[in-house]
C-alpha cells in the first residue's frame, strides 16, 4: 500500500512525506517539495492482473521522483531530465555552440564517474516517444556558473538539457569549521555565498577553465581523465594597488608613448616572497583560505593554480571584472577598478601588475599611493601557510549589492572625477596582430578595453617553447590606446582580409597525466598561424555600449563605425558566425536584438523582443554562433532562441513526438500567434524569424 502522508500532524517542522507500507513493514519517505500526486508502476497495464508495484512516480510542487520498489531502503531513481536547473542560483551562464565534436564525449565520460550516493541501481524506468528528425548536427554545451561556486556542463545539442559534468570550486577552499564562525561571519556582514561564480572563461578546443569568484579569486583548471592526488595546491597572492592621481582615458586619436612593462623577474621589481616570511605578518588577508594538501582531485577538471586578491594598506581587493586566458602563452589577465593583472599559470608566477594610470601614461612617472606595502604585488604561497580571515567585504552576485554596483556610471565625460572611481576594466583579448602602426610582422597581443571606450594595446615578448618557456620570464610593452569608442567596451575580435574571424591561439589538449608515449601519439598539431598574405589587413572589430568600430590595425584607422543605439545601451555583444558569415549580435536593454555584418557594419536585423524586466535576463544574456542565444527566464528556467530562418523552418521537425495521443503538443507556442502565449514565440522581420525553443 502506497498512501500521502504518514506523519502526526503535531510534529514540529513536519515536511511532505509518502508512506510505503509491505507486510508488516512500513517505510516513511520525505519529500523536498509538497506532493501534487503520485502513480505506481506495474509489470502489466492490465488491471486485471496480479499488481506487484516495482516503482512509483511521485509528482512534487517542483520536482518529478521516481522511487525504486524493489531494493531495500527505497532508493530513488537517477533522473536524467532534471526539472530543476541548478541546486543553487545561477549567477553566470555562456553557449557554445559548435564546439570541438570530442568535448561531449569526454565530459560525460568524467562525469558518469562522479560518484552518486543513494540512487538505485537501475535504469529510468520511463520510456517512450521520438526524437524529432531535424535535430542540430552540430554539438552544443551551456556551462552554468552557480552561487555556491559550481559550475556544471550541459548537453544542448537536442531539445533537451543533460548534466554532462559538475566542477566544485569550493572545494579548493576551507569552510567555516563550526556554526559560531558563520555566526561571526554574518554579524560581520560577510555574503552567504563567498563561493559565488562571478566570471568564468572556458578555452574549449584546449580544455583550459579559468573561475572567478567574488571574493576576487581565480582558479585554473585543466581537463584530465586520469585522478590524481595534488601534495601541494599552487597559490599566488596578487597585490593590486590603485592610485591616488587621476587617471584620465587618452583622447580618440591620440598615441600615447610607449613603455615597457617586464616580469617581476627581471628590473627593479621585487622577487616573489613567500607569505609568512621575516618581513611580518601579512596585511592583506585573503577572503578565503586554501585548502590544506593533499587534495585528492578526480578525473575531470583539476586545479592548476589558485589566484587570490589579497588587501592592500587597509583597503579591500576589487571584484574581477574582465577576464581572458590563453593556452598557447600561457597567461591569464583579469582586471578590475584597480588595474590590470598578468599571471603566467606554467610558472606559477606575476608579470604584470599595473594601474589605471599605468595603463594610460606608461611613459609618464608613476605616482603611488602614500601608503607602500611592505609586501611584493606578487607572492607565490604554499596553501596551508598562515591564518586567513574571511573579509566581511566580500559579496555573492545574489546580493542586493550586486544589482547596486551594476548600474555604473555611464558618462562620456574624460574630465569627469566620478568617472575615475567608476572606470573599470570590461574586456580582454589575446591575439596575434600588429600591436604598432609601425610594426611590420605579427606578435603576441593583449588588447584591454575599458568601461570608458578606451581600447590598448600591449604586447608580449614570450621566451621559446620548450623548457626555455618554464625557465625565462616573459614581458610585456604597452604600446598606447587603439581607439575609443563611446560606452563601455563590451567584445573584441580580429578579422582577417576576407572578413572571417581570427580565433586567439590556442595549445591543442593533451592530458596533462598522460605517459609520455602517450603524450606523443595523441599530440595534435598546434593552431595554425594566421596567413602572412593577410598580415597588412587585419581588422579589430570592437563593440562598446552605444557603438560599434572596425579599425585597420596596419594604419590602426577607423575603418568603418555605426552608433547601436542612442536611447538605451547595449548589454550583450558577440561576434558570431551565422549561415556561412560573421556578424555582431547585440541585445540593448531596451530589449531590441540587433545584428551587424562584418566588416561594413551593414544593420541585418532590429527587433523589439524582450524589455529588459530583470537582472537575472542582463546577467545571463549570450550569443553564439549559428544563430543561437540564450538567457534565464527564471530561477528554474533556460530560454533558448534562434534568430535564422533555418532553425524557424526546421521547427516542427525538431520537436519530438510523446508516446501519448493529444490534439496539441504541450509546451509550444501555435504558430500562428494568435494566442497571447504564442506572442513572444515567433515573428518576422526582413525574412528572418526569431523562434523560441524550450
Amino acid at each position: 500500500m502506497v498512501l500521502s502522508g504518514g506523519l502526526s500532524y503535531d510534529t514540529v517542522g513536519r515536511r511532505a512525506c509518502l508512506t510505503v507500507m509491505h507486510g508488516k513493514s512500513t517505510a516513511v519517505l520525505e519529500m523536498d517539495f509538497p506532493i501534487v500526486d503520485f502513480l505506481t508502476l506495474c509489470e502489466t497495464p492490465y488491471p486485471n492482473d496480479f499488481q506487484e508495484p516495482y516503482a512509483v512516480v511521485v509528482l512534487l510542487q517542483k520536482d518529478l521522483v521516481v522511487i525504486d520498489l524493489g531494493q531495500i531502503g527505497y532508493p530513488v531513481f537517477e533522473s536524467p531530465y532534471p526539472l530543476n536547473i541548478h541546486e543553487s542560483p545561477v549567477t553566470c551562464c555562456e553557449y557554445y555552440a559548435d564546439c570541438p565534436s570530442d568535448l561531449i564525449p569526454a565530459l560525460y565520460s568524467v562525469g558518469n564517474r562522479q560518484k552518486r550516493q543513494g540512487y538505485s541501481k537501475k535504469e529510468w524506468p520511463i520510456s517512450g516517444g521520438n526524437w524529432g528528425q531535424g535535430a542540430q548536427s552540430y554539438p552544443e554545451i551551456i556551462v552554468t556558473g552557480h552561487a555556491d561556486g559550481s559550475i556544471k556542463f550541459w548537453d544542448a545539442s537536442a531539445l533537451m538539457l543533460q548534466v554532462l559534468y559538475k566542477l566544485k570550486t569550493a572545494k579548493v577552499f576551507e569552510r567555516p569549521r563550526c556554526k559560531e564562525e558563520k555566526a561571526g561571519g554574518a554579524e560581520a556582514g560577510m555574503d552567504e555565498d563567498p563561493f559565488a561564480v562571478q566570471t568564468f572563461f572556458w578555452c574549449p578546443e584546449s580544455r583550459m577553465l579559468c573561475v572567478g569568484g567574488v571574493s576576487a579569486h581565480l582558479v585554473v583548471y585543466r581537463f584530465s581523465k586520469q585522478e590524481v592526488s595534488a601534495e601541494v595546491v599552487q597559490l599566488l597572492e596578487v597585490r593590486m594597488q590603485s592610485e591616488t592621481s587621476s587617471v584620465d582615458s587618452p583622447d580618440p586619436g591620440d598615441q600615447t608613448p610607449p613603455g615597457t612593462t617586464s616580469s617581476p623577474q627581471e628590473g627593479d621589481a621585487p622577487p616573489p616572497a613567500v607569505c609568512g616570511s621575516s618581513e611580518g605578518p601579512r596585511d592583506s588577508p585573503p577572503c578565503l583560505q586554501v585548502r590544506s594538501p593533499p587534495l585528492k582531485q578526480s578525473a575531470g577538471y583539476q586545479v592548476e593554480l589558485v589566484i587570490q586578491l589579497v588587501w592592500v594598506s587597509g583597503e579591500p581587493p576589487q571584484q574581477i571584472t574582465s577576464l581572458a586566458l590563453n593556452s598557447s602563452y600561457g597567461l591569464v589577465a583579469f582586471g578590475n577598478s584597480t588595474g590590470l593583472a598578468v599571471v603566467d599559470y606554467l610558472q606559477k608566477t606575476l608579470v604584470l601588475s599595473m594601474s589605471m594610470s599605468e595603463l594610460y601614461n606608461p611613459a609618464e612617472p608613476l605616482l603611488h599611493s602614500p601608503r607602500k606595502s611592505q609586501h611584493p604585488s606578487g607572492a607565490l604561497c604554499d596553501s596551508n601557510d598562515g591564518t586567513n580571515h574571511l573579509d566581511d567585504r566580500c559579496k555573492s552576485p545574489t546580493s542586493d549589492a550586486r544589482d547596486g554596483s551594476s548600474s555604473r556610471s555611464r558618462s562620456s565625460s574624460v574630465t569627469s572625477i566620478d568617472r575615475e572611481s567608476a572606470e573599470v576594466l570590461s574586456a580582454l583579448l589575446f591575439a596575434e596582430t600588429l600591436p604598432r602602426r609601425s610594426d611590420g610582422g605579427l606578435s603576441p597581443c593583449l588588447m584591454v578595453g575599458a568601461s570608458q571606450g578606451s581600447v590598448v594595446m600591449l604586447s608580449l615578448t614570450l621566451p621559446p617553447a620548450g623548457e626555455q618557456r618554464l625557465l625565462q620570464p616573459v614581458s610585456l610593452t604597452c604600446c598606447g590606446s587603439l581607439t575609443r569608442l563611446r560606452g563601455g567596451v563590451l567584445t573584441m575580435a580580429l578579422l582577417d582580409s576576407t572578413g572571417a574571424l581570427l580565433p586567439p591561439p590556442y595549445e591543442p589538449w593533451c592530458d596533462p597525466n598522460a605517459s609520455d608515449e602517450e603524450k606523443a601519439r595523441r599530440r595534435r598539431p598546434a593552431s595554425p598561424p594566421p596567413p602572412s598574405e593577410g598580415q597588412d589587413a587585419q581588422y579589430a572589430v570592437l563593440c562598446s555600449e552605444k557603438q560599434a568600430k572596425v579599425v585597420s590595425m596596419a594604419t590602426q584607422s577607423g575603418v568603418h563605425k555605426h552608433s547601436i543605439t542612442e536611447a538605451s545601451f547595449v548589454l550583450r555583444a558577440d561576434v558570431v558566425h551565422v549561415a556561412g558569415a560573421y556578424c555582431i549580435a547585440c541585445f540593448c536593454a531596451n530589449g531590441h536584438i540587433m545584428a551587424l555584418s562584418l566588416p561594413s557594419l551593414r544593420p541585418l536585423l532590429d527587433v523589439n523582443y524582450l524589455p529588459l524586466t530583470d537582472m537575472r535576463i542582463a546577467r545571463t544574456f549570450c550569443f553564439s554562433n549559428q544563430g543561437q542565444a540564450l538567457y534565464l527566464t527564471s530561477p528554474t528556467e533556460i530560454q533558448r532562441i534562434s534568430y535564422i530562418q533555418e532553425t524557424c523552418d526546421n521547427l516542427q521537425e525538431m520537436i519530438g513526438d510523446a508516446a501519448v495521443r493529444t490534439p496539441r503538443r504541450f509546451g509550444y507556442a501555435s504558430v500562428d500567434g494568435e494566442s497571447a502565449s504564442g506572442r513572444g514565440f515567433l515573428f518576422f522581420l526582413k525574412q528572418l524569424k526569431l523562434v523560441c525553443i524550450v
